[in-house]
């Protein structure tokens, strides 16, 4: 089978999975927004920003470290895999524990003030720590799954997770106070339902997470309980500077709604975060691909490095990547009329920063193809040095931005930060590991879709049939030039 039909198989049905259940996950924001208003909202936007803070300090790097070195020792596969899982439960196990002591001052701290809702915080970070500590303890496991070369068992798991959470949500919020209203079991329910809570999104999640390691336990039954220190001071070697690199883009993609709410005044400090947060779920799209894309890539890379065309294959996946990611980029921008419908319309003030947001997601889906170069040639502290950069420059820029221009300054600070390291990591990359890339090329077709979104959006007004005739003539120009290259590419695997 030709290299690139296989991994296009491979990616395409992780690809399928994750789509439909991000895409599950998404027509639940037309629900939030409807529901919750903007403040409400902003306390949700701003839980699950620290969340994704802190689940890849719990993974440890040890996911990137579990695919590496199966390929690197596979002689020792079953050391690798009881290693990646203990160090990941024993820091998850410290972090649990911490958290449910300390829940009382981190319920304070991240209310920001307002103690009026000290009781409702406390839960939220109670069932916070559990969701961390399961989602934490499942993420070798599941990788496992994919090592294993089991992407529908992986597929069936994730979309029991997204439609337990998504049922749940729909129940919690329109089921049971359909039959409090027509006095269906009312009294039971209304001795615990709380209108409108927000903590039921929580709850939703904490028992998907369990349904989720529940459906893993064929794969917990396989952990070995030894470990081995020799091979731990190796992993740790090539972890912790993926840890870093990991924490840096969560950094990135999350802290600008945590400092949002910092640097804001209290007045409209949860408002605008709720705005942002609900435009940022309309640049989903792009981040659902890099997801499919980064699912199948990842082992893909690892197990297709001894190969002696090698570089020349992951120049080529870099070069119709790019494709893709422009033509989505300039797919939603033109479609922008739609896809708000998405979002309540008291949400759509916000519509100015997600094309600046979708950029930045193209940046970001270049940037994870490339980061191979440090992953494969085991210098993985270049991803850290790459990553802290782009952390310290999101971190500097908000502060200075959000007082004078709000979300839309960290809508900015975003796509710069992901351009930056995007750039950086090309320039190092090509210095210490070079691969063939098709940069003018590529440049030209990513240059040429900033025009067309520009055009689009502000230019025509975000006129749905200028912005598809545009997009329709990008197409035809990428079908121009690249027919030919693709039936060859195929061909030859």
């Amino acid at each position: 089978m030709s290299v690139y039909k296989k991994f296009l198989g491979q990616t395409m049905i992780y690809g399928i999975s994750t789509i439909f259940s991000r895409l599950f996950n998404f027509i639940l924001t037309p629900v939030y927004t409807g529901v919750f208003a903007p403040g409400v909202y902003g306390v949700f936007t701003k839980m699950f920003s620290y969340v994704s803070i802190i689940n890849p300090i719990l993974a440890f790097g040890m996911e990137t470290t579990f695919f590496r070195y199966l390929n690197k020792h596979e002689d020792r596969k079953q050391e690798v895999y009881n290693n990646s899982f203990l160090v990941i439960a024993f820091i998850s196990t410290l972090f649990l524990i911490t958290a449910l002591i300390f829940s009382d001052y981190l319920a304070r701290y991240t209310l920001d003030g307002n103690i009026a809702e000290l009781a409702d915080q406390k839960s939220y970070i109670h069932y916070f720590a559990w969701i961390l500590f399961v989602d934490a303890i499942s993420v070798i496991p599941f990788a496992k799954l994919r090592a294993d070369g089991k992407p529908f068992k992986y597929s069936l798991i994730k979309f029991l997770n997204i439609g337990t959470f998504v049922g749940l949500n729909l129940v919690f919020i329109y089921v049971i106070p359909f039959l409090i209203k027509h006095d269906i079991m009312s009294g039971w329910f209304t001795s615990w339902y709380k209108v409108r809570w927000v903590g039921y999104v929580f709850v939703a999640n904490l028992i998907a997470s369990i349904v989720t390691l529940l459906m893993l336990i064929p794969q917990f039954l396989e952990i070995q309980f030894k470990f081995s220190k020799s091979l731990f001071n190796n992993m740790l070697g090539y972890s912790w500077p993926v840890l870093v690199a990991n924490l840096s883009f969560i950094i990135n993609e999350n802290l600008d709604k945590i400092l949002l709410g910092k640097y804001l005044p209290e007045s409209i400090a949860n408002h605008d975060v709720g705005i942002y947060g609900a435009v940022c779920k309309l640049a989903i799209f792009i981040s659902i691909f890099n997801t499919a894309f980064r699912l199948g890539a990842e082992p893909f890379f690892f197990s297709h490095a001894k190969n002696a065309n090698a570089k020349q294959t992951y120049a080529n996946i870099l070069y119709y990547f790019v494709l893709a990611l422009s033509i989505l980029f300039v797919g939603l921008t033109a479609n922008i009329e739609i896809i708000k419908y998405f979002i309540n319309s008291r949400y759509w003030v916000g519509l100015n920063a997600v094309p600046f947001l979708l950029f930045g997601y193209v940046c970001l889906g270049i940037y994870m193809n490339l980061s191979v170069w440090y992953r494969l040639s085991d210098q993985t502290r270049y991803g850290l040095y790459i990553s802290l950069v782009g952390a310290v420059f999101t971190i500097i820029m908000n502060i200075i931005l959000i007082p004078k221009f709000s979300y839309m300054g960290s809508a900015w600070v975003s796509m710069f930060a992901y351009l930056i390291i995007m750039v950086i990591s090309y320039v190092l990359g090509q210095k210490h590991y070079p691969i063939p890339y098709k940069l003018k090329a590529m440049s030209v077709y990513i240059l040429v879709s900033i025009v067309m979104v520009y055009l689009s959006f502000w230019v025509f007004k975000r006129n749905i049939y200028i912005g598809n005739g545009i997009l329709v003539l990008f197409l035809l120009g990428i079908f121009y030039f690249e027919k030919n290259n693709v039936m060859k590419m195929l061909k030859k695997g």
